[in-house]
This record gives C-alpha cells, structure tokens and sequence, in this order.
C-alpha cells in the first residue's frame, strides 16, 4: 500500500528527532570548548508538557552556551495567539523544540542563535493546524568576511535541495526578523529565518526543520575553531559587553518566541537562558572612526549579499 500524498504529523517523530539534535549539539559544542560540560535542568510545565535545559557556563570558550528542550502543551491558546489566527480558536494545543544561544568569552567569536520548532493545533472532528519554525543567525562583534561568507554559503547549501528560492527568501526574512527597529539597526549578519511552514506536506516540512537543525553547527564551529584563539583584551571584552545590550534589547522588546513563551506559562528561567551572563549599556557611545569597533557597523551590520562578495 502506497503511503499518503500528505500524511498527518507524526508528533513522536518530531520530538525523538529534537531530543536528539539537543544531545548533539550539546556534545559537539562541549568538546569545541575543551573545558566544560553541560548540566541539565528537567521542569515540568503545570498546565502541561515541560522540558530540559542544559547549560554550559564558565567554559574556555563559551562564557555561557544553552541549549533547551521544550514540549508543552495546553487546552487553549492566549488570547494573543488566536487574535492573528482566529483558526485556532477552541482548540488544545503542543509546541515542541530546540532552541539555543551561545555566548562565547572571546570577543572574536560570534554569539549564535538557532531554534527549529513545531506547533500543532487539535479539534475534534476537524484536522490539525500546524506548521514548522526556526532558523539560525549570527551575531559578531567584531566582523571577518571569510566568516560572513562561510554562515550564508553553508545556510544556502542546506536550502538548495528544496529550491532556488528557499535560501533567498528565508535570507531577507532574516534580514527583516533580527531587525532593531527603536535603534533602525540589525542585530547581527542574519543567516536564516522561517515559520508557518506546512507546505507541500508534513514529510517536506519535517525535512527542511532537520536540515536547519543539523546544520546549524556545519555553519557555526569552523568560524568558532578559526577565532577561539585570538589574543583580547579589555577594549574587545568592554565593546562585546556593550554590544551584547543589543542583544538584550532585541529578545526582550521583539522576539516572537519570547513573548510567546511568556504568555503561554512557559518556564522563565529557560526562555531567559538566551541573556547573555555580563553586559553593558553606555549612553552615546560612538566607535572610533575607522577603528575595527566601526567596521562592525559600516562592513557588517547592513544587508550584504554574502554569496555574491569577494574580499
């Protein structure tokens, strides 16, 4: 018997799948650190589900590394939710993922961001709501071309097998997503960013979330093996600790997840995990004309078409 052209989600799929890419990262990123290990932190949601957070601290490398597990699931969803998708009105819910930010001691190194996640949304009687997330980004300090490029060739490598357009458009919407809109700054270089995906079918769908899960440390550990050595001092460590306030600024003021989690009764200790250990904010701070502190935000912070580019 043929198997169905679009086949419901398969839920105990999708969570074997995630469990696992938490377990991986966490030992690649370990042993890229040489000096630290993750401790896990298991929690149980009282309105349903829960999860397990690991987190690195103090590390050779990493100053502080998270990687988090969530499924939760509830009867409803907020109000806030169903105002943009009326369709999910009435119905119980599960949300499940991975999702992890790393903060790296030396300057050199990027911090890094990645999450892949699923929703479903039930009713009786009637079929399922659901759709894929996620997607990864990079955020220098201090900005290296053969890194910028290495991130979006990598990210465009992993999209091509589903489509000439799938790298572009995920790319701008990026671009768009990690976007200080109070500052009419990025965040960071971007890299790759999608939600509601559920098209052609879940088989696809589930398909492209695990290329970007995977992918993730394709993209991000050369660039962290190339730096990890650098010599830093004080003016590095004071201008990532400043720069690191954006950071704070975009997950508290903007990122969807967070609000989301949030609202929904989620675990705040984990959903913070994303704030970086030590940061700064120093009113009016300019850089150094033509100094490597200005060349993050002349070279790096605009959009750039990194696939195209030659130093």
């Amino acid at each position: 018997m043929s198997a169905p052209v679009n086949p419901l989600p398969d839920i105990a799929e999708v969570k074997t799948f995630l469990l696992s890419l938490q377990a991986r990262i966490c030992q690649q990123l370990a042993d890229a650190d040489g000096g630290a290990q993750f401790k896990q932190d298991q929690w149980l949601r009282e309105e349903g589900g829960g999860g397990q957070s690991r987190v690195l601290t103090g590390g050779k490398v990493f100053e502080q590394a998270g990687v988090n597990f969530s499924h939760v699931s509830g009867a409803t969803l907020p109000a806030s939710a169903t105002a943009h998708r009326p369709e999910l009105a009435g119905r119980s819910f599960q949300a499940m993922g991975v999702s992890l930010v790393i903060h790296p001691l030396n300057p050199y190194v990027p911090t890094s961001h990645a999450n892949v996640r699923f929703f479903i949304a039930e009713k009786p009687g009637e079929d399922p709501v659901w759709w894929f997330g996620g997607g990864f980004d990079l955020t220098p300090y201090y900005g290296f071309e053969q890194d910028a490029r290495h991130w979006h060739q990598t990210a465009a490598r992993l999209c091509q097998p589903f489509g000439d357009d799938v790298y572009p458009k995920y790319k701008k919407w990026c671009d768009d997503y990690f976007f200080l809109k109070h500052r009419n700054e990025a965040r960071g270089i971007g890299g790759l960013f999608f939600d509601d995906l559920n098209t052609p079918d879940f088989v696809q769908s589930f398909a492209f979330m695990q290329a970007v899960g995977n992918g993730f440390t394709e993209a991000y550990l050369p660039i962290v093996e190339r730096r990890k050595h650098l010599p830093w001092g004080d003016r590095q460590r004071q201008f990532q600790l400043y720069r690191r306030g954006r950071y704070v600024e975009f997950n508290l003021v903007w990122d969807r997840g967070t609000l989301f989690g949030l609202q929904t009764g989620g675990r705040t200790e984990s959903i913070l995990m994303s704030m970086p250990p030590l940061v700064r904010w120093e009113y009016g701070f300019e850089p150094e004309a033509d100094s490597p502190e200005a060349a993050l935000y002349r070279d790096f912070l605009p959009v750039r078409d990194w696939l195209q580019e030659t130093e």
